[in-house]
């Protein structure tokens, strides 16, 4: 009797590798889950909580698609995923899904209706089809969805679902810092901030139309997780004031996991049905708003770089009886010449002497020796 005849998809036990790894991370079937989904890089983690007290991870699932382009989700139509925090109780879960097996995000949630935002039904589900969903294959949602039922079975009553754009970094908020939806995404990076600072799911609520995250009651635990979102602020300064690249991150409709992306652009039956898989080779372009600048080496640098104004005594031993050491003095590079000079030496009455323009530098990374560049007046 085949697996699929001896369990209803929604009974299906979770895969033995999958409790090995549970085990082996400190937690069990039955302790509390956490989702987090990143768009950009189209991945879903499943966190368990720990016998420590804190969620841990337990593994990444490749989504196979979701749509519209990072940002929140606004209107029906929008095609956009929801990003934000929800909260998943046991009804939103469908075990009848036309999509193989789905849960609801729970959207509009409480910020999203102080914005008047609009829409139903978004789901995380199977195939790898999208209308402002996350599609996970049947394979995916059927191990999602018994790892939530077995969580809700141990007692949990609801689990939170974290969306973001992309991975909450520094580094990704400097970038995106031009972005129209910047001020949203800074909201969505405290909650981010406060999760990874203490392994504890952040109190998510509304305070003046905005997420405002509550107080941990456990000082400690708050106090971390103030200091990573200091620590992370002053990182995306330093990084903005080096000079980091603004871009904008744009797509067509959509993008899908590298895992998926083969089958996802041919519309490969093993994914069941995909959308929109043209839309797939524009996904994830980035619009450069402001290129990255180099800063100037500090003057320490530039003066451990300046050639020596003192001339150089070069050793060599000449052949034969009478051989003995001399010494030849090489002349010293001047500096460069300002603008003026340069064009007054090409003025210069012409010269039987060769006059020294400098050194030159074979490109970067080359091994080649540095030859001197000697200029003759004509």
């Amino acid at each position: 009797m085949g697996f699929a005849k001896q369990f209803a998809k929604h009974l299906a036990p979770i895969p033995a590798s999958t409790q090995a790894l549970m085990a082996a991370r400190g937690t069990s079937p039955s302790a509390p889950v956490l989702i987090r989904v990143y768009k950009r890089e189209a991945e879903l983690q499943v966190w368990k909580l720990g016998r420590n007290g804190r969620y841990v991870f337990l593994k990444t699932f490749p989504i196979c698609r979701w749509s519209g382009q990072l940002g929140p989700k606004r209107r029906v139509g929008d095609r956009q995923a929801p990003e934000g925090f929800y909260a998943i109780t046991p009804r939103l879960m469908n075990p009848n899904s036309a999509y193989y097996l789905s849960f609801d995000t729970g959207f509009p949630n409480a910020y999203d209706r102080a914005q008047n935002y609009t829409g139903s039904a978004l789901m995380v589900h199977g195939t790898c089809s999208s209308m402002g969903c996350y599609a996970m294959t049947d394979k995916g949602i059927g191990e999602i969805f018994a790892i939530v039922r077995e969580a809700f079975a141990g007692g949990q009553q609801a689990f939170q679902f974290q969306a973001f754009p992309f991975r909450m970094t520094a580094e990704n908020m400097a970038r995106h810092r031009n972005d129209p939806n910047i001020d949203f995404w800074r909201q969505l990076k405290e909650g981010s901030d406060r999760f990874e600072a203490t392994g504890a799911e952040p109190a998510a609520g509304l305070a003046g139309g905005r997420y405002a995250f509550a107080p941990y009651r456990d000082r400690a635990k708050e106090a971390e997780a103030r200091a990573r979102v200091s620590d992370q602020a002053e990182r995306i300064a330093t990084l903005i004031a080096d000079g980091s690249a603004s871009v904008r991150t744009t797509y067509a409709d959509g993008g899908t996991n590298t895992a998926f992306a083969a089958l996802a652009r041919i519309a490969s039956p093993a994914l069941g049905v995909v959308s929109r898989p043209e839309a797939l080779a524009f996904a994830g372009r980035e619009v450069v708003i402001i290129p990255a600048r180099k800063l100037k080496p500090p003057p320490t640098e530039i003066a451990k770089a300046t050639i020596p104004a003192r001339p150089v005594q070069v050793a060599f031993t000449l052949a034969g009886p009478t051989a003995q050491a001399a010494f030849v003095p090489l002349p010293a590079a001047a500096a460069p010449a300002a603008a003026q000079s340069r064009i007054d030496l090409a003025h210069a009455p012409a010269s039987a002497e060769p006059i020294l323009l400098g050194l030159t530098r074979a490109a970067e990374g080359d091994d080649a020796p540095i030859p001197l560049v000697v200029a003759s007046q004509h």
